[in-house]
């Protein structure tokens, strides 16, 4: 039923959207601003630093404003960090690290604004986890000076250190699990149907967008075409002009639709291209956790089995041929095997604690991500909605009136 306070046009919607915004930040207690880019040239490199402006109501800040600058492994090293502490929690993805078109373009203005952006919202994304952004490593990347977050990061764990747990997740991704949930599972095929349509839409969009850039460059080649012919028929010089001057506010308004597409629409649908593959990643090591745990089960059967088993004559021969008493081997080897279950049925315990906070902990991240997701596709589709619609409107009104003037 049509209800009057509903908002009725893609403008109108969106401003709702911004309104129910603009409501949740009221409770917001940590503010992040990434601005100001600057080129920095060494010997060995040339990178790019970022401005990070903090301000914060928390308590775990000495300070209530901090500024520093950061570059991108930076962000590439807080983004590790938050993954390896929360394995289960959706870290949002960063922006890639070359752009398609190769290295040679990373310092070019558009590049470096568009990943600017990216930046930015990665890190109040972060600030408004309830989880991520109480991490300890946050709030030094934050606020420490680029001297101490240097030192910060080789308190990390060591590289044989990391490439075990390389090794182990690798290990449980090919053994598999046996038990998968049904909610996981639904999530799991849910990611992939969201990754096939939004990566879709991702190249579809961009194509787009390079067809009317093409387009708007032959366009303007277009209009002074008319111009120079104007200068050579008397009689048709009028109309001609005319024809020039609605090409030239027809390449304008082009112009600002293809400005839209790739500030407001491309940007949101890669994202979240980039998005799905963090979400099969989080699923990836949910697995490899119930993974270990299913596999220390086994071998804790596996160890049972061994204790009670009956057939333990082969102790008693080995014993005897080595010249031990054949019960003091026994109890020996029994006491080997109850120490070893022990340990464990330990391990279980903690790995059954594990699983069910990574679960836990994925199952409220989805729900927060899905809203998250619906909330940015719907303003990004509303929005290019209502530019298109404004385009096409101005397109044809220019090209009706230039003909009745013609006529």
């Amino acid at each position: 039923m049509f209800n009057a306070s509903m908002p009725t046009s893609p403008g109108s919607m969106v401003n709702q959207c911004k309104f129910e915004e603009d409501e949740e930040s009221d409770s917001k207690d940590i503010f992040i601003t990434v601005d100001n880019p600057e080129s920095h040239v060494t010997a060995i490199e040339t990178f790019i630093t970022y401005r990070v402006l903090t301000k914060t109501t928390r308590s775990e800040f000495d300070n209530s404003e901090y500024e520093v600058r950061r570059r991108y492994q930076d962000f590439l090293w807080l983004k590790g960090k938050l993954e390896d502490a929360h394995s289960t929690l959706i870290v949002h993805p960063l922006p890639e690290k070359f752009v398609v078109k190769g290295m040679v373009e990373r310092f070019n203005g558009d590049f470096i604004e568009t990943r600017r952006k990216a930046l930015h919202k990665f890190l109040n994304r972060v600030a408004d986890h309830p989880i991520l952004s109480c991490s300890e490593d946050f709030k030094v990347f934050l606020s420490a000076q680029a001297w101490e977050l240097t030192t910060y990061k080789k308190q990390g764990p060591g590289f044989l250190s990391r490439m075990g747990e390389t090794v182990r997740a690798v290990a449980n991704s090919v053994r598999g699990v046996k038990n998968r949930p049904e909610e996981f599972t639904a999530i799991q095929e849910y990611v992939e149907d969201f990754s096939n349509k939004i990566g879709s839409l991702d190249k579809v969009t961009q194509r787009i967008v390079k067809e009317q850039k093409e387009y708007l460059e032959e366009l303007k080649e277009y209009g002074p075409t008319y111009t120079l012919w104007s200068g050579s028929e008397e009689e048709l010089a009028e109309q001609l002009k005319g024809v020039a001057g609605c090409i030239e506010r027809c390449c304008k308004e082009t112009e600002e639709q293809v400005g839209h597409l790739s500030d407001t629409l491309v940007p949101v649908l890669h994202e979240y291209v980039l998005c799905a593959e963090t979400l099969k990643a989080v699923l990836r090591r949910r697995d490899n956790i119930q993974a270990e745990f299913e596999a220390k089960n086994e071998a804790l059967a596996t160890k049972k089995v061994d204790r009670d088993a009956e057939s333990s004559d082969l102790g008693f021969v080995w014993g005897s041929l080595l010249g031990k008493n054949p019960e003091e081997a026994r109890h020996q080897r029994q006491e080997r095997l109850d120490g070893e279950i022990e340990e464990l049925k330990e391990e279980i315990d903690k790995l059954e604690d594990r699983v069910e906070w990574a679960n836990n902990a994925l199952k409220g991240d989805w729900g927060r991500w899905q809203r998250s997701m619906r909330g940015d596709l719907k303003s990004a589709f509303l929005s290019t909605a209502e530019k298109n619609v404004d385009y096409y409107e101005k397109y044809f009104i220019f090209i009706h009136t230039q003909i009745t003037v013609s006529l």
